[in-house]
């Protein structure tokens, strides 16, 4: 019986920086690193991404639109408040990571922007529960931040209102962008149009809870952060249709990867569309239904997208890819390098 993984199984050192701070010059002017199936290991450039592709492939894209979803106001008190809305709930309401020297309890009102009234109705979990005066999507497109991951460290600027969203991006409701798609322009579109590949939409939310590393080394002890997504009957046709003519499945991103594997669990056979929340936890082990290969960039030490990645390819072949790509000098995270990865029939 194979011994349980473990956290530290998911580790690497990363020297500080091979962390990209900002994108590359034009979207698909990155680097693509090609692991295959037999675990070979090719480098590349993402501009040559259709040398990887054939006739009647699918793509799978996330059209998720990142909200400017960071707001700075002050409490009823007086003190400073700091609130990154996780998920838009309703029209007025919304779950929020809230940042103050002392939590607002229920009922306590806040001032943001200096300009729009916050009531704080309650907990859920470590999320506030907070109703706005206003509808929440107009108060974030006037006075919210784009919330660039923690790992960068500038505050936003003009270019990243640009480039920290897809090309595509078109529901808005996350919090940090499906950063696999970052890499694709319209002339890539229009390359891969003529090569014959196909593509299509799912939408999954990315919520914060996507750069918070895994804290217990148990990792059956560890519980997923909740995800809203959509798998339209539009993608179930058209995986139908690309299975029928013999092309693959390839997932832009893990999390499309997560909205695929998630709507297959509910219905194996892909036949009907889906949506809900998903709380999916993808570790070595897990069989994939849906997903042939994958392109997505390289990912945080001990996070769960790591142990997606090592699901889908392997422990042992994702440690050596990403140790390639540390002595190649590949730039990491969401304006780094990217991967395609080819599925292995052997974890």
């Amino acid at each position: 019986m194979p011994t349980p993984l473990s956290l530290s199984d998911f580790d690497y050192e990363l020297p500080v920086e091979l962390i990209a701070q900002t994108p590359a010059a034009t979207r698909t002017a990155s680097r693509l690193l090609h692991v295959d199936a037999a675990a070979g290991l090719h480098d590349s450039q993402f501009a040559r991404l259709t040398q990887r592709l054939k006739p009647n492939d699918l793509l799978v894209f996330n059209d998720t639109r990142v909200i400017q979803a960071r707001l700075m106001g002050q409490k009823a008190t007086g003190g400073k408040v700091e609130v990154l809305i996780e998920r838009i709930t309703a029209t007025h309401e919304a779950l929020a990571h809230v940042k103050a020297s002392k939590s607002p309890g229920p009922g306590s009102a806040l001032r943001l922007a200096d300009a729009v009234d916050v009531t704080v109705l309650g907990r859920a979990d470590d999320l506030f529960i907070l109703r706005f005066d206003a509808p929440v999507l107009d108060v974030l497109e006037q006075y919210g931040t784009l919330p660039l991951p923690p790992y960068i460290d500038h505050p936003p600027e003009a270019q990243d209102l640009q480039r920290y969203q897809t090309v595509y991006a078109k529901e808005p409701g996350a919090v940090a962008a499906p950063t696999a798609g970052l890499h694709f322009d319209e002339a890539m579109f229009e390359q891969l149009e003529q090569l014959g590949v196909q593509r299509t939409f799912v939408t999954l939310h990315v919520g914060a809870g996507t750069f918070q590393p895994v804290r217990d080394g148990d990792l059956a002890k560890h519980v997923m952060h909740a995800e809203w997504y959509t798998v339209p009957d539009s993608t179930v046709q058209a995986i139908a249709r690309a299975r029928a003519l013999g092309g693959r499945v390839i997932a832009v991103g893990t999390t499309s990867v997560r909205a695929l594997e998630s709507a297959a669990k509910l219905d194996p056979s892909m036949t009907q569309p889906q949506s809900g929340d998903t709380r999916l936890f993808i570790q070595p082990g897990f069989e994939y239904k849906v997903v042939d290969a994958m392109i997505t960039n390289f990912h945080l030490p001990q996070s769960t997208l790591l142990m997606l990645v090592s699901a889908f390819i392997g422990l042992d072949t994702m440690k050596r890819a990403y140790q390639h790509a540390i002595r190649e000098r590949y730039r990491f995270f969401s304006y780094g390098d990217a991967m395609f990865l080819e599925r292995t029939t052997s974890k």
